[in-house]
């Protein structure tokens, strides 16, 4: 839930920034008049700038298409007041700069020159109809090539500042939000440590307890019921022997019943199979191009088995962050088509976030929470280079 929020008060952010941008124009310019035209396109900037965060293609479509319908005189050409206008283009790269997407990331840079250079033109480039430019605002008797070159570099470099910030803030923030989450990892994987050994304790006991005390408790129904047939079927010993007979199948019964909450409770109840698209997100939010997929019809699986899905797959995506990096390729399969739950991380990636300093514990506690909940776990080297591939199966109720 906290993650959730997180991730919605931050894209939040370009919305608020939308809605400032639009009402710090509407009172700077409270009052002037034939401003009516300038309302569209700066209501236009405003809805780039709060697309920025939730749709970065549109934002950086409408921080071009408006300087250039302004440079065709289809859209209200700036003013002396309204030129700041154009802070838009910056912030909108900005933004975009900031975000997880590599690939409009880069696409900001073509864009913001574009755009500059459209909007340098529409302030600069007079016509017989409106020869209302820059230079008779500053007064300062530049031609037009003059002026249209020098506000194309002034406004894409402000831009280019802005992206090359918001490219800093961003990687900054997937850094260190990775950073927090392996620490978190960590912490995590020694606490399952210590449950998976309580586990084994536990299952030992379990199991000891159930070889021992059932087997007699089975040789008492046993011995009861062959001597109650010897005895008849009246009189007072039958009648006992049928009672310790029932009596110990009952207490075979909860046996069973005990070793199996013994072996199906614990902590990684806490967590299953439905927060599974969550850690898949997660990933994606640093950077991680993580996929989630699921074959067949999913079915109900048992509490043990239920935790152990959602360990495996956390622990599998907190191992290619670790040893793949930020910028490696996951992705999680469920099949269901099969008698129980196969699941398969396949990853790629060879730029490790922390140093690998021998052997971790993270497979062997996959391996041994899918062992505890009836299934198996392999992992290993995949057939590509910088490939590594985690395989598992785990029983279904309906397969049991």
């Amino acid at each position: 839930m906290t993650s959730f929020l997180r991730r919605r008060a931050r894209h939040l952010l370009a919305p608020a920034a939308g809605a400032v941008y639009l009402v710090l124009w509407i009172v700077a310019e409270a009052g002037r008049a034939d401003l009516t035209g300038h309302v569209l396109v700066v209501s236009a900037f405003a809805v780039a700038i709060a697309l920025a965060s939730w749709m970065p293609a549109t934002a950086l479509g409408l921080v071009v298409v408006v300087p250039l319908l302004q440079a065709l005189h289809l859209l209200a050409r700036p003013r002396d007041t309204t030129w700041p206008e154009y802070l838009a283009i910056a912030i909108v790269v900005g933004v975009v700069g900031a975000g997880r997407s590599g690939l409009l990331r880069w696409l900001a840079v073509p864009v913001l020159g574009v755009a500059s250079v459209a909007a340098a033109w529409a302030m600069a480039v007079p016509t017989v109809a409106d020869p209302d430019v820059w230079s008779n605002w500053t007064a300062s008797g530049e031609g037009t090539r003059g002026s249209l070159v020098l506000l194309s570099l002034a406004i894409a470099g402000a831009s280019g500042i802005a992206w090359a910030v918001g490219v800093a803030i961003g990687a900054a923030w997937r850094i260190g939000l990775a950073r927090t989450r392996v620490a978190v990892a960590e912490r995590e994987t020694a606490v399952t440590t210590a449950e998976l050994r309580a586990e084994q304790d536990r299952a030992r006991i379990a199991r000891d307890v159930h070889d021992s005390l059932a087997h007699s408790l089975a040789v008492v129904v046993s011995q009861a019921q062959g001597a109650a047939a010897v005895a008849g079927s009246d009189g007072p010993t039958a009648t006992a022997l049928r009672d310790i007979a029932d009596v110990s199948r009952s207490a075979l019964g909860d046996v069973r019943s005990l070793v199996e909450r013994i072996q199906g409770t614990g902590p990684a109840a806490a967590h299953g199979l439905a927060d599974v698209p969550d850690l898949v997100e997660d990933m994606r939010e640093l950077g991680m191009r993580a996929t989630l997929e699921q074959h067949g019809d999913p079915v109900r699986l048992g509490t043990a088995t239920d935790g152990a899905v959602h360990r495996i797959v956390q622990e599998s995506l907190t191992n290619v962050l670790k040893h793949q990096g930020r910028t490696a390729e996951a992705r999680v399969v469920l099949d269901w088509r099969g008698p129980g739950l196969g699941v398969v991380v396949t990853s790629r990636g060879d730029a490790p976030l922390v140093a690998l300093d021998g052997p971790g514990s993270g497979v062997d506690g996959m391996r041994e929470r899918a062992r505890l909940a009836g299934g198996w776990l392999r992992a290993g080297d995949g057939d590509d280079p910088d490939e590594f591939v985690v395989t598992g199966w785990l029983p279904t109720e309906a397969g049991r």
